[in-house]
């Protein structure tokens, strides 16, 4: 294992772009919680973001995590085009040549897959921590340590949604076409939802019974909206007679349905590497 990582560390250690990419991916993050933590003037009034609650324990565990899923974008094109590169300057073959495996080969890839759901999954608990020690209005051990089990499902989110990106990587070859098939799927998988809502199951909640197994919507259903949950828009809500009653809950049902694809994604590799003639 440690073999394959510095094989895949010494690859990425050369690629600028996915460097450059993966750094900006961490610097935006970060970037976005200081803007939050900053107070602006507004027609008079001080205003700041980090007021509105969003900070406070537990809840940061559910905000943070839905954030940062937004910008795993970022280090899929990191994954997409390391795959790309591997056919661009014929460092697969050559690995082959070497004597590396195509299972171990894809094993590699897929550890990486790992490192960079890890190590973003670390990264965003350290700021959360910080910026909710900071900003909290709760900071009892007991509160703190509630729903993190967000911070799991991010991690399972982003090695579902990774492994994704490199299966489209071995399956494409060309990063830029990868990342369209990545569009064109999503478009397919709400087209698909849109027919079964609107067209063949009107009126019943089949749509959503069948879309939670979609590969991209089964990732996005374990982390819902969070916006909904704050005190100001529930209050808001309550006023106008429009109560949420809405399960924020992650299921293991949900957790088991993206593992599942994970295997899936990484069999795929796999499979379409073993059967290709390099």
């Amino acid at each position: 294992m440690l073999r394959l990582l510095n094989i895949e560390f010494q690859k990425l250690r050369y690629n600028k772009a996915a460097k450059v990419i993966t750094i900006t991916y961490f610097i935006l993050f970060t970037f976005i919680a200081l803007i939050a933590s900053i107070e602006f003037n507004f027609l008079g009034a001080r205003f700041r973001i980090a007021d509105q609650g969003i900070f406070n324990f537990p809840y940061i565990w559910h905000f943070n995590t839905y954030i940062a899923a937004l910008a795993k974008l970022f280090l899929a094109i990191v994954i997409v085009s390391m795959m790309a590169n591997e056919y661009s300057y014929r460092t697969l073959k050559q690995n082959l040549i070497d004597g590396l495996s195509k299972k171990e080969f894809i094993g590699s890839k897929f550890i990486i897959v790992i490192v960079f759901a890890l190590a973003s999954t670390l990264f965003l608990s350290i700021v959360s921590m910080i910026l909710g020690l900071s900003f909290s209005d709760y900071n009892e051990f007991g509160i703190i340590t509630t729903d993190l089990e967000y911070i799991l499902a991010y991690f399972i989110k982003l090695t579902g949604f990774f492994s994704f990106c490199m299966f489209l990587g071995v399956f494409v070859k060309r990063s830029a076409f990868a990342l369209g098939f990545l569009f064109i799927w999503w478009l397919f998988e709400n087209i698909v939802y849109a027919l079964l809502k609107f067209q063949i199951f009107k009126g019943t909640d089949v749509a959503e019974k069948v879309s939670q197994f979609f590969p991209l919507e089964s990732m996005d259903n374990l982390i819902s909206e969070p916006f909904s949950r704050l005190n100001f828009i529930q209050s808001a809500a309550n006023q106008l007679g429009e109560g949420f009653d809405k399960d924020y809950s992650i299921h293991w049902y949900q957790i088991l349905i993206v593992i599942i694809w994970t295997i899936i994604f990484v069999y795929l590799s796999y499979a379409l590497l073993k059967k290709r003639d390099l």
